[in-house]
């Protein structure tokens, strides 16, 4: 499995003969800085993360910020092949966060770097700390779009349905592509 960066290729042959690596998509987003290069160097610091393999990434698109106004968005998606759970997952997610400046203050507000864990094989979690898949998914466009590109038959487990029907479902009027993968 080929992964991005200047590590080259990382191989886990053994795990995935013994079926080890789960699959997980997220969701990567910046509009403070210079967010096509944090995107880019977000993905970096994945793929060199030891248990974190990366196995594919959409391409970039510009979006209309949620919540109080702010810039425009840069918005991705990346589908990731992990050793780890779910909850260390997360936390890696988070602390890349911190890494690049992220600081919560405002909810819905600018960030530099907003990494978000949509799915994780077909599991479905419901706990304070951890929802997957992602309570909004299946209504945002901006995380829809991107994903459907790299993943358009991954099941999301709640609903039962595949992400290009749940595509089909929303508003992507407000979702332009910026740099193709």
């Amino acid at each position: 499995m080929k992964a991005l960066g200047t590590g080259g290729v990382k191989s886990s042959q053994s795990s995935l003969e013994r079926g080890l690596l789960k699959a997980s998509a997220i969701a990567l987003g910046s509009n403070m800085g210079d967010s096509q290069a944090i995107l880019a160097a977000a993905l970096e610091n994945l793929a060199q993360t030891p248990g974190i393999f990366l196995e594919a990434k959409s391409s970039w698109y510009k979006t209309k910020a949620v919540g109080p106004p702010q810039p425009d968005y840069w918005n991705g998606c990346a589908i990731l092949q992990v050793e780890i759970l779910p909850q260390t997952l997360l936390k890696t997610l988070l602390e890349i966060e911190q890494k690049f400046g992220r600081v919560r203050q405002e909810h819905w507000g600018p960030r530099t770097l907003d990494l978000d864990l949509l799915l994780y094989d077909d599991l479905i979690v419901d706990t304070p700390t951890l929802q997957i898949p992602h309570p909004r998914m299946r209504e945002r466009a901006f995380v829809l779009v991107p994903l459907a590109e790299i993943a358009p038959n991954w099941l999301e487990p709640v609903s039962g349905r595949l992400i290009q029907d749940l595509l089909k479902e929303v508003d992507t009027s407000d979702v332009h592509l910026v740099m193709g993968n």
